[in-house]
């Protein structure tokens, strides 16, 4: 009957399709004792618990029939829900929504679905795919709608969560190439030299502040085999040492190198290496950062230097620290040291033992444009002959045995300022060679090297020895001399300026009594008299000593000194003619037995030794080689031998 809800089964025929639908009146009350067909039994359980919420409407919405799941998803009675205002609590936001396609299909009487949020019991709305159903009789007219929701809440949301992801996933990828982006433009223009290297130092990548300064391409640089390839050669062993042990530690370090420009020169790097490790602790990658240090090491060197220098100055606690005196003969040697000292000219300073020689050195280092640059000091008789070549110009790393580092030498030690070479006449044959080539080439190698290295160093050297009579008899090179030779200067033995003597006692006497806490206000007129009267064969270092010494011992404010410190008859005062002829023939003596003894390597009697060359016996070379202090030991392994 219309109006009635019927579940039963009608026999549909559309063309050639035939559906059975069962229908039963839902609402007709049964008689006492009347028994439900099993059919619409059936039907009922099944409508009970199936997971679709199942309501059957009348034509005009009226609420008819509600399943079991759709009273327990709601929370009330069948009857409770009869009495409702509406057949389902709709989420306020699908009202509209609902009620515009409900009149639609009011009017055109089609089936339809929609997703509508629906409110649970426990007051949390879920969302479900619900799907209308008009039902018509025979004639056409609509007498019910059927609804079942289906809840899509879960599907939705993984839906929605699948969707979520994927945009996020999107955007981070978005987001790593723009981060990649911009962090290879950061690495291309970086400063620093940035280079990512395989297990084995296999070439990956290259930055390209790196490739112009190695003036290459990336291709190119990843197809070179030496790892060392730009490395300096003499870099290139400690560099191959220094990533096998990186590679077996497995952990950062760094290590300072240098690499070749694109022009050819070298710079200082300071390389840090960064391993990459996989989830088995394997290292897949290498990252280097190399950092431009070269104007430090720069720096270093020239601290390194100074401070040599520094040290050497300050160790000449032996040295006084002005050139006193007015006599003529000093006034001479200070007026040829203002003339000399602008230029870079190579000054030849003679003169006695003591005299101070390198105090006029040093008086012309500091009067020079290089005054600010170091000065270093060299006294070649306190060199061992078989290192001397080393002290003045370095050596490699395992140039002879014991050498088990580079070292710099004193002419790279005194790069830009003044090398003061004492006792030049004693160099040995071969280290006179290596000079000759700085004089005349200005430039030298490190003992066991190769590299050039230029020297821009003015050469300051002195002797005690006449040169000339050591280039007579062969010891000194005839072409060393003459490039020593260009600006010659003697300083004068304290026995020419005696009238200095009073002076250089004054400012002995201040020095040594101010060290010593003492007041001693002058000397006593026979102490003068004494100083004066004696003629000093070791000049002014002599003095020097006797009056520390006095002031050690003094004790009133009075100087005075022991006369038994000065022997008169050690050294008996003569002419001045005579004197200087005394000197030289000593000097020529001196130098006849050294070149004897060179010639023979120190062997001093036997048929090839330095007494037979000259013809005098043995015990007179001797006693001649003891008075003159000469150490025959260091021509041993010269001559003959």
């Amino acid at each position: 009957m219309p109006g009635q809800p019927m579940i039963g089964r009608v026999l549909v025929q559309e063309g050639e399709r035939v559906s059975v639908v069962s229908a039963f009146n839902l609402n007709k009350p049964r008689r006492s004792g009347q028994k439900i067909r099993q059919p619409e039994i059936e039907l009922r359980q099944m409508l009970d618990f199936t997971s679709e919420l199942v309501a059957v409407f009348g034509p005009n919405c009226e609420r008819l029939f509600l399943n079991r799941t759709a009273l327990d998803y709601l929370g009330v009675s069948l009857d409770e829900w009869r009495q409702s205002a509406a057949g389902f609590e709709v989420h306020p936001d699908d009202v509209d929504r609902i009620k515009m396609r409900a009149e639609r299909a009011m009017s055109d009487g089609l089936p339809y679905e929609l997703e509508v949020r629906l409110r649970r019991a426990d007051g949390v709305y879920r969302r479900f795919l619900a799907r209308c159903n008009p039902v018509r009789d025979h004639k056409g007219l609509l007498i019910h709608w059927h609804v079942a929701c289906t809840d899509i809440e879960g599907q939705r949301g993984a839906e929605d969560k699948l969707c979520h992801e994927n945009l996020a996933l999107k955007r981070a990828e978005e987001m790593i190439r723009e981060q990649e982006a911009e962090w290879q433009q950061m690495l291309e223009f970086t400063p620093q030299f940035v280079r990512v290297f395989g297990p084995d130092h296999e070439r990956i990548y290259a930055n390209r502040i790196g490739l112009d300064y190695l003036g290459i391409s990336l291709e190119a640089w990843q197809q070179t085999g030496d790892m060392c390839e730009f490395v300096h050669p003499e870099d290139a062993d400690r560099m191959r040492s220094f990533f096998d042990h990186a590679r077996s530690i497995r952990a950062a370090c760094e290590l300072e190198t240098r690499l070749r420009k694109a022009d050819g020169t070298y710079r200082w790097f300071l390389a840090r290496y960064n391993p990459v490790c996989d989830h088995k602790g394997r290292v897949i990658r290498w990252y280097v950062a190399g950092i431009d240090i070269d104007d430090r090491k720069q720096a270093e060197v020239r601290l390194q230097r100074e401070n040599v220098a520094l040290r050497e100055e300050i160790a000449k606690n032996s040295m006084f620290d002005e050139i006193v005196g007015t006599s003529p003969a000093l006034k001479t040697v200070l007026s040829y040291i203002s003339k000399i000292a602008p230029s870079n000219s190579t000054v030849l300073i003679t003169g006695e033992t003591g005299t101070g020689k390198e105090l006029v050195a040093r008086a012309i280092h500091r009067k020079s444009a290089r005054a600010s640059r170091p000065f270093v000091s060299v006294n070649c008789t306190a060199i061992p002959r078989d290192l001397v070549a080393s002290e003045l110009f370095g050596h490699e790393k395992g140039a002879f045995t014991g050498a088990t580092r580079q070292r710099l030498g004193r002419f790279e030690l005194a790069e830009g300022g003044t090398i003061f070479l004492d006792e030049v006449g004693e160099l040995p044959v071969e280290t006179q060679i290596a000079l000759l080539r700085v004089l005349q080439e200005r430039e030298f190698e490190r003992l066991g090297g190769s590299d050039q290295i230029r020297a821009d160093v003015r050469v300051i050297a002195a002797t005690n020895r006449d040169l000339r009579a050591a280039v007579d008899c062969g010891s000194f090179r005839t072409d060393l001399f003459y490039r020593l030779n260009v600006f010659p200067m003697e300083v004068p033995a304290l026995r020419e300026r005696k009238d200095d003597i009073p002076l250089l006692v004054e400012y002995f006497i201040n020095r040594y009594a101010r060290k010593a806490g003492k007041n001693i206000t002058k000397a006593d007129k026979r102490t003068l008299q004494l100083l004066q009267s004696y003629p000093w064969p070791g000049n002014i270092r002599e003095l020097q000593n006797v009056i520390e010494r006095s002031v050690i011992l003094c004790d009133s404010e009075v100087f005075s000194i022991n006369e038994s410190w000065l022997p008169q008859d050690s050294m008996p005062i003569e002419p001045k003619n005579d004197s200087q002829l005394n000197v030289r023939l000593q000097a020529e003596e001196k130098h006849m037995i050294e070149a004897a003894l060179l010639e023979s390597g120190g062997r001093v009697y036997g048929p090839s030794g330095a007494a037979a060359k000259l013809g005098i016996p043995r015990s007179t070379l001797e006693s001649k080689i003891r008075v003159l202090r000469i150490d025959k030991n260091r021509y041993k392994g010269f001559g003959d031998a």
